[in-house]
């Protein structure tokens, strides 16, 4: 009998049912079967005994079940409204990446304390919104400014979001050399982080709508992906590039293609 997995897929947001095992299932996710849209998959195992109520799960795994000639159910979709509020950090295990060609990594969540890091932070929102920010506020400070206590009158219940690589932006946004940097009008983003490095102003939208895509390459060294719900907020590290091009080489090349 094949075992029925729950992810919750942050791109775009979705809670999903599935016959496929984690590898499987990014590959799938990502690369398309038929009119499956292709691009970069980003997902969580999701324990379901820690879920509430919300979510009709009963019938979603009544209909997860493998084909007749036995190949197994590839998804059953149970829920994309409003599912990040309704998943508890204590629910979710791994995190999956899985770029576009289909290869798949695994990061597990830290017990250590949340990084600070200093100078400028960009944060791109993953779910439930898709926007880029940037930040004078470690990533914390970040989230429950905009959660649990919020300074402004945008609120939401969590937010998972990435930390993004910065360079010498981060320090020195005015003259620090950004031409490596891989993202639209590097301009504007030199504004607005010279705008938040002046007192009185802490966070500032880059773009308030952006693709939920991003390259995994810019993930900042030392920090990594946040999810947070209510007061609880989760960190996965992401592995060095030097760890990457050793011990997951295949994946860090089609990452980098």
């Amino acid at each position: 009998m094949m075992d029925t997995h729950l992810y919750f897929s942050l791109v775009p947001e979705a809670l999903i049912a599935s016959q496929l095992p984690p590898e499987k299932f990014g590959q799938y996710y990502a690369t398309g079967y038929g009119y499956k849209s292709k691009g970069e998959a980003a997902f969580f195992d999701v324990d379901p005994t820690l879920l509430g109520d919300f979510f009709d799960l009963e019938s979603a795994l009544e209909k997860c079940v493998a084909h007749p000639d036995g190949r197994p159910k590839n998804s059953v979709y149970v829920s994309t409204y409003r599912v990040l509020e309704h998943i508890p950090v204590s629910a979710l295990g791994t995190l999956y990446l899985t770029t576009a060609y289909g290869a798949t990594l695994g990061v597990e969540r830290s017990e250590g304390p949340l990084p600070t890091g200093d100078g400028l932070h960009l944060y791109k929102e993953l779910a439930p919104v898709n926007s880029l920010v940037v930040s004078s506020q470690d990533p914390r400070t970040f989230y429950e400014g905009i959660t649990t206590a919020p300074s402004k009158y945008v609120r939401f219940p969590g937010l998972c979001f990435v930390e993004l690589h910065l360079g010498d932006l981060a320090t020195d946004p005015a003259r620090g050399q950004g031409l490596d940097l891989p993202y639209d009008n590097i301009f504007h983003l030199r504004e607005v982080l010279i705008e938040v490095s002046q007192p009185g102003k802490t966070t500032k939208i880059v773009e308030r709508v952006q693709s939920a895509e991003f390259a995994y390459r810019m993930i900042k060294e030392g920090s990594g992906i946040y999810y947070g719900n209510g007061p609880d907020l989760a960190f996965y590290p992401m592995p060095s590039h030097g760890d990457l091009r050793e011990h997951n080489p295949l994946w860090w090349r089609s990452a980098n293609q």
